[in-house]
């Protein structure tokens, strides 16, 4: 999963004998290994607020597996 995009940010501030002008400008980029049991056909992502949320379901098969592990106090 390549997550990429760009951010562009500008600032003007005007008062009597003085101005301020800030540009920002930037690039991003961010890959994640996709784990085994993900239905990638059902991933979707969602951007409000400034906030990206990406929901990786799983599929049916791995939600079928149940693993019981036997802990042993000592």
């Amino acid at each position: 999963l390549s997550i990429s995009g760009e951010k562009s940010e500008e600032k003007e501030e005007k008062k009597e004998g003085y101005y301020c002008s800030e540009r920002r400008y930037g690039s991003f980029r961010r890959a994640f290994r996709v784990p085994e049991g993900v239905d990638a056909d059902k991933i979707t992502a969602d951007f409000e607020k400034g906030v990206l949320k990406i929901k990786l379901p799983k599929s049916p098969e791995s939600k079928q597996e149940e693993k019981k592990i036997k802990i042993a106090a000592k």
